[in-house]
């Protein structure tokens, strides 16, 4: 039962992790940032849901209003300062993407100091949804429930916007060859700067979810870019249907190690994951020269 349990919970952990890395993975695989600021955004968005849900605001309607607030705000960092370091072609040699790097992590930085100036070391939470409900033998609370619903449903929407639309065919063709992209007349600057917009409200869709159901504080940005990037390297970049995978071994590994190991090496475990992740890539790449 215990196992049973920990499955379902871990499957709706991960369809959450997997929204969060929907954003991170448009980010980096279409607008070529390797935004390591990403976690800071969705810990911003969960805690503004907490301290709108404190002035009688549901999680719904703050679902409604942030994430477009969000690719407001990161359209305006995308056009002011990651753009003058890619160029209007998305040229990505080494040296362009160290200072991306560079840029992202005082980003990172900057976001943690601000909000642990303005808001402390607290956690933020709140009571929203907090009944159980049967789901076979086990019980789940109803706001995580809501919260894997919300985002299956975001991710698939943007699966078939992806694979369906005109818009969502120029996208594909950007992440996959951006030169050749330019050539066809797709407007680069303009669509790349969409797309990384498009990953903000994401990020902040992810926070209001995460929120529901997980106490957030400023400094847990980090620990959620680092998730976000896990899901990304098992998964692969620009999909969908990788993502939800990566997000349910996420979720899996998580959940298993923190019920049946010990709570303080879940951390742990996703750094393991993450490294036999990269090792097994790199496996593949030598194997696919030769």
């Amino acid at each position: 039962m215990a196992f049973l349990e920990t499955l379902i919970s871990a499957g709706i952990f991960g369809g959450v992790y997997a929204l969060l890395a929907l954003g991170l993975t448009l980010q980096y695989g279409v607008a070529r940032v390797l935004n390591l600021a990403y976690g800071e955004a969705v810990v911003l968005a969960g805690i503004a849901t907490a301290l709108l849900f404190a002035r009688g605001l549901t999680p719904l309607w703050v679902l409604l209003l942030l994430p477009p607030l969000w690719m407001g705000l990161h359209l305006l960092l995308f056009r002011f300062l990651f753009l003058p370091v890619l160029g209007p072609r998305l040229a990505l040699d080494p040296g362009r993407e160290g200072r991306i790097i560079l840029l992202s992590f005082g980003l990172s930085f900057l976001s943690q100091g601000l909000m642990a100036a303005y808001l402390g070391g607290q956690l933020f939470s709140y009571s929203y949804l907090h009944q159980g409900v049967a789901l076979g033998p086990a019980q789940v609370s109803l706001n995580r429930v809501l919260a894997f619903l919300l985002a299956l449903g975001l991710a698939l929407g943007l699966h078939a916007f992806l694979q369906r639309s005109r818009l969502g065919t120029a996208i594909r063709a950007l992440s996959r060859e951006p030169a050749e992209a330019a050539l066809v007349g797709v407007p680069v600057p303009r669509l790349a700067a969409g797309v990384f917009a498009l990953g903000g409200g994401l990020a902040g869709a992810a926070g209001v979810l995460l929120s529901m159901f997980q106490p957030l504080a400023p400094t847990l940005g980090p620990e959620l870019t680092l998730k976000a990037l896990v899901v990304v390297v098992l998964g692969g970049l620009g999909g969908v249907p990788g993502a939800l995978a990566g997000g349910v071994a996420l979720g899996l590994t998580e959940g298993l190690v923190a019920r049946f190991v010990n709570p303080g090496l879940s951390l742990a475990a996703l750094y393991l994951l993450f490294l036999g992740a990269v090792l097994y890539l790199r496996g593949n790449r030598e194997v696919a020269r030769q």
